[in-house]
């Protein structure tokens, strides 16, 4: 099964990048690196599903983030583009992928080009495709949230006129375990383990109610807004308490 899966990948990987580059040439904007990483979901063998109500414009996506696998079904349904570790930029393939999905690579350790980072991400936002981050920073085993790195939501603070966030919780059921990337182990490991499984796996994206960021005073208080909201729908169960 897994080399099976692996052959299928290649082969959307190849035509995806020739239909890609074909848009391209003809100055056509390219669905194909979505339906590309929406490939790599399907092939992993993991089905899609949806709940909530999903902003498609103006929007600024936040979600938990379990394992490698959340990008390509965050942005297989969402067509989101992401912010992601500098380190990725430089991996054989993955990092040009990245760079073909519009990806913002951030330094975490590069403290003084924050500044530089919120701009980038700011231009980014007010594009045709929406912006996604995992403000934990790093995946973990999907048991609670870890603290959230408010630096990136000084985009919203002031945000663009009209952009909504809307956190998102994403869960694999009780499957969770078995998809999470946690501590040391190789992503190598990971997708052997992934690709290995047999059983299919639903990875369910809670697209919770939307709030305005210009009513919040700060980067803190959005990421503190964004957070609550998520832990809220993991302890109920992907339902979301309201919100007066």
């Amino acid at each position: 099964m897994f080399l099976l899966r692996l052959l299928v990948m290649a082969f959307s990987l190849i035509a995806g990048l020739v239909l890609h580059n074909i848009w391209r040439l003809l100055k056509l904007n390219s669905p194909w690196p979505r339906l590309f990483l929406l490939s790599i979901s399907w092939t992993s063998g993991i089905a899609t599903a949806t709940k909530g109500v999903r902003i498609r414009r103006n929007v600024f996506y936040a979600a938990n983030h379990h394992s490698w696998i959340d990008i390509p079904v965050m942005s297989g349904v969402t067509g989101c583009t992401f912010v992601a570790n500098d380190g990725i930029e430089g991996w054989p393939l993955i990092g040009w992928l990245c760079k073909i999905n519009n990806t913002i690579f951030v330094s975490r350790e590069n403290k003084l080009s924050v500044g530089n980072q919120v701009d980038e991400l700011r231009d980014a936002m007010t594009g045709d495709q929406p912006v996604t981050i995992f403000p934990e920073g790093t995946t973990h085993d999907g048991s609670g949230l870890l603290p959230f790195k408010p630096s990136l939501f000084a985009a919203l603070a002031p945000p663009p006129p009209g952009m909504l966030v809307q956190p998102v919780f994403l869960s694999y059921g009780r499957h969770t375990h078995r998809i999470a990337w946690v501590g040391d182990e190789k992503v190598t490991d990971n997708f052997w383990r992934l690709l290995s499984y047999l059983k299919p796996i639903t990875a369910t994206l809670h697209f919770l109610e939307p709030f305005d960021p210009a009513h919040y005073p700060d980067r803190k208080a959005i990421s503190a807004e964004v957070r609550a909201r998520i832990g809220s729908a993991m302890e109920g169960g992907g339902q979301s308490m309201p919100y007066v």
